[in-house]
């Protein structure tokens, strides 16, 4: 202010002086040459402009000494501000050293475990009552004054979230531990080695281990009397985990490029945070140290490098010596899948991945996790699809089954995680977050997501149906054939000249239909063996259904039937051919319908059958023509069991038979 009232002078000075020199050039102007005249227009013209200037000088000298004013009563309350934070500064380290002195004598900090051989000091009830005054005094100095609770806001990081800063106690206490961490793991000292992040990570954690009950007995009391609302030994690991994130910070970026060194360090960080939450019983609702694995450049590396490593554990498991056989072949009850040992090595692999991303705090990045597991599903899919082609030649092979056994497991485990709480919560996740990592869904598949009905791996699963169902289909095929042409002599039979039942002493299966039997019953035999049971149970069902549609084309409606042939043809299908699928449910009969009903016609006695054969014909001519006291052919039909057969087919089926053709 006083520079300002100097300069203010000296501008009056010289202003005053213009003005004098002007006047006294008025004064002499009229004896003057008129081209003087102008210079004189001009000086009074730069007058007025001073006078001007000079007015709007005062105006802003004096706006200037107003706000100097009220900017000292500023000034003044900032220098009783830090006047204020002067002595709270004194205050708080003369307080820590103290609270320091008083903890050394508790043999603080514990760096190796405490034993139950160190005497309690002997002054021990007054190190405790002076402990509990500076840690009351402490807290009340942090809860006091608004300018040393206030922290800085940090921008939270993925799956990061806020969290109140650390009590002043517990600070204090941290010191000790703080100096020797950064002794030992910053710098050139030998145990800062890149390669063994586990070292600085196992000393927090034993640190952790070390102070837990001296922080549970001593100090949670003290601040439980106190009233802090906070745990002791949660504020500690706290504290400990600051300095374990600010070094995983500091070294992940430099392990980008070197592959091994970087899936130690993602593999020591999910153990650690493992026993953090467990061991440690860290609270979940505190960030731990995963969240540094999701800064974007790491994170990328990350899912790159399991990628990786993925394709190559698949390419190893394929070409390994026992990739298609099952480790548990020979123990009954533990083979009832009978997944080859690369499929279960695959589904292992995928398991292991899930628990490495389950404790991610972040939906963004398990779902670009399970995107990475449903890209590896495809490409194991169409390996096998691969290998299937190969052994297409030789459905039969053991080869084969294994590779429809594996395909099977896979969508079984798949179809089971479907309903996991944990998929299912990231099912939802997918609803809201999902089409930027999993691509656009529709709105189909997203109202199936929402609600449930639908699943994450439902695109999968629906692939892997139809490489099983393709596969199936290629086994049925080829024993059908083999079926087929061991049973060309049986469909060939005599069927009409066949000897009657009264002629035989005994009936048994007719010589012709040996190799068709014994062909089915050995490939019954043998895919039972090489089959999961729920592939077999299809498998089996889809050969009835084949096996009665070529029974009853090929063989029932190629011939015509003496009462004889009639009668063999009952006892082989009753007898023999149902009896073989026997094994594997309780009524056979009811997947071989054609044949049954077929059989039930065919055997009717010639009264009966001239009956139904008139009242088809009746029937088919009234057709149109309502006759209400006349049962219609169903009904009819059904009361002889015959519901699969049309009247159509029973006629044909009725003049089949060569004594009935001659009425």
């Amino acid at each position: 202010s006083k520079l300002s009232t100097l300069m203010f002078q000296i501008t009056s000075v010289k202003i005053k002086c213009h003005i004098c020199l002007c006047m006294q050039v008025l004064t002499v102007s009229s004896s003057v040459p008129l081209r003087v005249s102008a210079a004189l227009s001009t000086a009074e013209e730069s007058r007025v402009k001073l006078e001007s200037l000079l007015e709007k000088e005062r105006v802003l000298s004096n706006t200037l000494q107003q706000h100097l004013q009220g900017a000292q009563v500023w000034a003044d309350g900032i220098g009783q501000v830090l006047g204020q934070l002067d002595t709270l500064e004194r205050h708080m380290k003369y307080l820590q050293y103290i609270l320091e002195e008083v903890l050394t004598q508790f043999h603080w900090p514990f760096i190796s475990p405490p034993t139950q051989t160190l005497s309690p000091p002997a002054n021990a009830q007054e190190l405790n009552s002076q402990l509990e005054l500076l840690v009351s005094q402490l807290l009340s100095l942090q809860t006091s004054d608004d300018l040393i609770s206030e922290k800085k806001e940090i921008p939270s990081r993925p799956g990061q979230s806020q969290t109140p800063p650390l009590s002043l106690p517990i600070q204090i206490m941290l010191l000790p531990l703080s100096k020797r961490f950064r002794y030992h793991f910053t710098g050139n000292r030998q145990t800062n080695n890149l390669s063994k992040p586990e070292w600085y990570l196992t000393q927090v954690l034993i640190w952790m281990g070390n102070s837990s009950n001296f922080m549970d007995e001593k100090i949670q009391p003290v601040l439980d009397r106190a009233g802090a609302k906070v745990n002791a030994r949660v504020e500690l690991c706290r504290g400990l985990l600051t300095l374990a994130q600010e070094k995983l910070a500091q070294d992940a970026p430099r392990l980008l490029y070197d592959d091994a060194l970087f899936c130690h360090l993602v593999d020591e960080v999910l153990q650690f945070e493992k026993e953090l939450r467990g061991t440690h019983s860290y609270p979940r609702t505190y960030p731990g140290v995963l969240h540094i694995l999701l800064e974007e450049t790491v994170f990328q590396k990350w899912l790159s490098v399991e990628r990786k490593m993925a394709v190559e554990k698949v390419d190893a498991m394929l070409s390994a010596e026992g990739a298609w056989s099952s480790q548990y072949k020979d123990i009954t009850d533990m083979d009832e899948l009978k997944a080859p040992d690369c499929a279960e090595t695959f589904m292992t692999l995928l398991l292991v991945i899930t628990e490495r991303y389950r404790s991610l705090p972040c939906p963004r990045a398990q779902l670009s996790f399970l995107a990475l597991q449903k890209e590896l599903v495809d490409d194991f899919r169409i390996r096998l699809t691969q290998v299937m082609k190969e052994e297409s030649r030789q459905p039969l092979s053991p080869r084969y089954c294994a590779i429809l056994n594996a395909a099977n497991y896979i969508s079984t485990v798949l179809s089971d995680w479907g309903d996991n709480v944990f998929f299912l919560q990231l099912q939802q996740a997918a609803v809201s977050v999902g089409e930027e990592i999993l691509g656009p869904l529709g709105a189909t598949e997203t109202g199936r997501l929402a609600s449930l009905e639908g699943s994450l791996f439902e695109a999968l699963l629906a692939l892997l149906e139809r490489l099983r169902g393709d596969m199936l289909g290629r086994l049925l095929d080829a024993v059908m054939r083999d079926v087929k042409e061991k049973a060309q002599p049986y469909c060939k039979d005599r069927w009409i000249s066949l000897p009657s039942q009264n002629d035989q002493a005994t009936m048994s299966l007719s010589s012709s239909a040996c190799p068709m039997m014994l062909c089915l019953r050995d490939h019954l035999l043998q895919l039972q063996q090489m089959l999961c049971l729920p592939l077999f149970q299809t498998f089996w069902q889809g050969l009835a259904e084949r096996l009665d549609n070529f029974i009853y084309e090929d063989l029932i409606l190629y011939n015509h039937f003496n009462e004889g042939g009639v009668a063999q043809l009952q006892y082989d299908m009753t007898r023999n051919l149902f009896p073989l699928f026997g094994h594997y449910c309780k009524r056979p009969e009811n997947f071989f319908k054609h044949v049954k009903e077929a059989c039930i016609i065919l055997t009717l006695k010639v009264g009966p059958a001239l009956l139904l054969c008139d009242m088809l014909k009746q029937s088919e001519e009234d057709e149109g023509i309502l006759n209400h006291q006349q049962p219609s052919p169903e009904s009819a039909l059904n009361e002889l069991g015959v519901y699969k057969l049309a009247p159509s087919d029973v006629q044909i089926l009725l003049n089949l038979r060569s004594a009935w053709l001659k009425q």
